[in-house]
C-alpha cells in the first residue's frame, strides 16, 4: 500500500539537502514510496535508474551494487510469529552516498525505526558519517535474525517433544510448515552472509576512508555468520525430526497389521472348526456323540488363548 508525503515533503527534503553543511549528512526514509516521490528524491541524489527501480518493486535478493559514489544494499527483513509459527518477510534498500542515506522499506517491518533511537543513544556512532546509518541498519536486522532464530528453535524443541511422545499424532504437515518457513527464513540471511563480507572490505580506494567503521561491521558479520549456522542447522534438524516422524508412521503402521494379523490367526481355527462342522454332511464323525459339541468348544477355546498367549508375549498384542 502506497502512503504519499505531503505535497510539499519532498521539496521541503530536496532544499535540506542541498543545504547540508561540509560536516553534515542527510538520511531520508521511505516507506513503500510512490514512483513519483521517488524518481524526484533519486534525481536529487543522483541514484541509477535501476536502483531506483529495484527499490519501487523491492522483492529482491539480498545484494550490494556500487553506482558511482552510491553503495546499494538490499535486505530482507524478517520476524518470526509464534502464533502461527510463521516467518513474516519484508524489504529494505539502503543508499548510502557521500552525505546522504536513503532507506526504502516494504512490508511492515520497519528496522530504521530501531536503528534512529540506537544512533540517538550513541551519538558518537554518527561521526563515521553514512555507513554508521548503514551499520544501525544492518545491527538491527541481524539482530531480529538471531531473534527469529532462537523462537524457531523453540517452537522446534516442542515439535519434537510431541513426535516423541507415546502420543499417536502425526506431524507431518506441521514439520513441513515450519520447514517451508525455515528455507524462507535461509533465504534472507545466507546471500546476506557475503554482501556483508563485500561491505567489510570495501570497493578499491575506500577502505581506508572507512577503517573507523569496519570493527563494527566487522561484529555484525560475527553475528550474521552466527543466524547463518542456527539456520542450516534448525533445516538439518528439522529433516531429521521428518524422518523420525515418517519412522514413527511406519512402526505404527506395522504394529497395527501386526494385531490384525494376530486377531485373524486368533480367529481363524475357530472358524475353521466351525466351518468344517458346518458343512452339514450326513455322515460326519462325532456328529451323533453327546460331547462332541462341548469338546469342539472346548478345543477352539484352548487354541484360541493358547495363540493369543502366544502373541502378547511376543508383543504382537
Amino acid at each position: 500500500m502506497e502512503r504519499e508525503l505531503p505535497d510539499d515533503a519532498c521539496q521541503r527534503i530536496l532544499k535540506r539537502l542541498t543545504g547540508l553543511d561540509d560536516s553534515e549528512f542527510a538520511w531520508v526514509r521511505l516507506a513503500d514510496p510512490s514512483e513519483s516521490e521517488l524518481v524526484e528524491l533519486a534525481e536529487e541524489l543522483g541514484l541509477h535508474p535501476l536502483a531506483v527501480e529495484d527499490a519501487l518493486h523491492g522483492r529482491q535478493r539480498p545484494k550490494r551494487e556500487r553506482f558511482g559514489d552510491i553503495l546499494a544494499v538490499a535486505l530482507k527483513t524478517l520476524r518470526y510469529v509464534e502464533e502461527e509459527s510463521a516467518v513474516e518477510t519484508g524489504d529494505i534498500m539502503i543508499f548510502v552516498g557521500p552525505r546522504s542515506v536513503l532507506t526504502v522499506t516494504h512490508g511492515t517491518i520497519d528496522p530504521c525505526t530501531e536503528a534512529a533511537r540506537r544512533l540517538d543513544t550513541d551519538p558518537g556512532m554518527l561521526s563515521h558519517g553514512p555507513k554508521a546509518v548503514l551499520h544501525a541498519v544492518l545491527d538491527v536486522v541481524v539482530d531480529a535474525y538471531n531473534d527469529a532464530a532462537r523462537r524457531v528453535r523453540a517452537t522446534l524443541n516442542r515439535l519434537e517433544d510431541e513426535v516423541f511422545s507415546t502420543t499417536r499424532v502425526d506431524h507431518t504437515e506441521n514439520i513441513y510448515s515450519l520447514k517451508r518457513e525455515v528455507r524462507e527464513f535461509r533465504d534472507a540471511v545466507q546471500p546476506l552472509v557475503p554482501v556483508v563480507q563485500g561491505i567489510l572490505s570495501g570497493d578499491p580506494g575506500e577502505k581506508d576512508r572507512h577503517s573507523k567503521i569496519a570493527p563494527y561491521i566487522r561484529d555484525v558479520a560475527d553475528h550474521l555468520h552466527r543466524a547463518d549456522i542456527e539456520v542450516r542447522t534448525l533445516d538439518e534438524l528439522l529433516d531429521s525430526v521428518l524422518g523420525a516422524q515418517q519412522a514413527r508412521v511406519g512402526t505404527w503402521q506395522n504394529d497395527d497389521m501386526r494385531r490384525i494379523s494376530a486377531w485373524a490367526a486368533i480367529f481363524a481355527i475357530p472358524t475353521m472348526v466351525a466351518g468344517v462342522y458346518g458343512m452339514n454332511f450326513e455322515h460326519m464323525p462325532e456328529l451323533g456323540w453327546t460331547y462332541g459339541y462341548p469338546l469342539a468348544v472346548v478345543l477352539m477355546a484352548l487354541a484360541a488363548g493358547a495363540l493369543y498367549r502366544a502373541f502378547r508375549r511376543n508383543g504382537w498384542l
